[in-house]
């Protein structure tokens, strides 16, 4: 099985917002291996851990009709399906040559292979993971083509239920186990009331032997950073240097400050989370010497009196007495004058 991430195993997913031109996917490898830091504790943040390619085989797509249908989308580069989809193809030499740039930059390479011909790819270089888009959970020979090559694999759950997972598992782990889940809702942008995040919670529940992520199509940070909270391993989310850009993935991407955003609050929340208990941090002793409350006098208390419980009240700052502790003090002599409203400490009481 695929080893358990000890932090968030977050993949920018540029798929084709390189909209066809080489220069542009490797800018937004850059943006990925963009270094964050949190300011007010001026912390460096752990940036992104990997890139996401996709590789298709035209001649394996669509029908030859619906790949000679007119493209008339603002987001269009070719007159035809056919033709706008070739735009934004790179070849595998290009595809090799964006796996070094990213190894150069510390990030994985993950890649989509959309059809069993794009194992070609290997010829040239290995991705640290293959990726299976949505669409192809049910497409078994891809599957087991892809299982056989043993690179660890990444299934996306955005159009399937529990059989079609099932069905896909038992035919990669017929192979090897080396496998991620996530889950996701293709739905371009995923309206909030269809993200389903407790979902999550099953797939930790019932698959727990993988590792489980998210793979989000929502606008904003907020749903993948709940999914960390929740338990999430892989955060997979569409990254872009400019959202005005042509491109219909463009706009539900992040940009160069969603991109900062991100990282840092899901890095923060790792931090954040903890250990299942509940206790007084260290840092906060300071802050709790200030301002809890301690056993104080209400009035002045003379040498050798006697301390009454009507003597006392609660001030701050917190470094005597707790009225849970007040025992100590009620009904004992006083070894010195203690003025009104001061705290009272060890050394006042005889």
């Amino acid at each position: 099985m695929e080893k358990k991430c000890k932090s968030t195993y977050l993949i920018g997913e540029i798929g084709q917002n390189h909209n066809g031109s080489f220069e542009l996917a490797k800018q937004i490898i850059d943006l990925a291996a963009m270094p964050v830091r949190e300011k007010l504790f001026d912390l460096p943040v752990k940036g992104m851990d990997a890139v996401k390619f996709t590789k298709r085989d035209l001649t394996q797509e669509l029908s030859a009709s619906e790949m000679k249908k007119p493209y008339l989308s603002p987001n269009s580069f070719g007159k035809t399906y056919g033709e706008h989809r070739k735009a934004l193809e790179l070849s595998d030499e290009q595809h090799f040559a964006l796996f070094k740039y990213a190894k150069l930059k510390n990030l994985d390479f993950v890649e989509t292979l959309c059809s069993p011909s794009c194992l070609s790819l290997l010829k040239y270089f290995e991705p640290n993971k293959l990726k299976v888009a949505s669409r192809d959970l049910t497409n078994l020979p891809l599957l087991e083509a892809l299982a056989e090559t043993k690179i660890p694999i990444i299934l996306s759950t955005g159009m399937t239920g529990k059989q079609e997972l099932d069905e896909a598992l038992e035919v990669i782990t017929r192979i090897h186990s080396k496998i991620s889940i996530l889950h996701c809702v293709s739905e371009y942008p995923t309206h909030p009331q269809h993200v389903n995040l407790r979902s999550l919670d099953y797939l930790l529940k019932n698959y727990g032997e993988y590792s489980i992520g998210y793979s989000d199509h929502t606008i904003g940070i907020s749903v993948p950073v709940a999914a960390v909270a929740k338990g999430a391993q892989i955060i997979e989310k569409h990254i872009t240097i400019d959202r005005s850009m042509k491109g219909t993935d463009q706009k539900g991407s992040l940009g160069i400050d969603g991109v900062r955003r991100m990282v840092r609050d899901i890095r923060l929340m790792e931090m954040a989370l903890g250990r299942e208990d509940i206790f007084i941090q260290d840092a906060v002793q300071a802050v709790r010497n200030k301002l809890e409350r301690s056993l104080a006098t209400n009035r002045t208390i003379m040498k050798g009196e006697i301390m009454l419980e009507e003597d006392i009240h609660l001030l701050s700052p917190g470094t005597g007495y707790k009225w849970n502790e007040r025992f100590r003090i009620i009904g004992k002599k006083t070894s010195q004058i203690i003025y009104k409203d001061e705290i009272i400490l060890p050394g006042h009481i005889s």
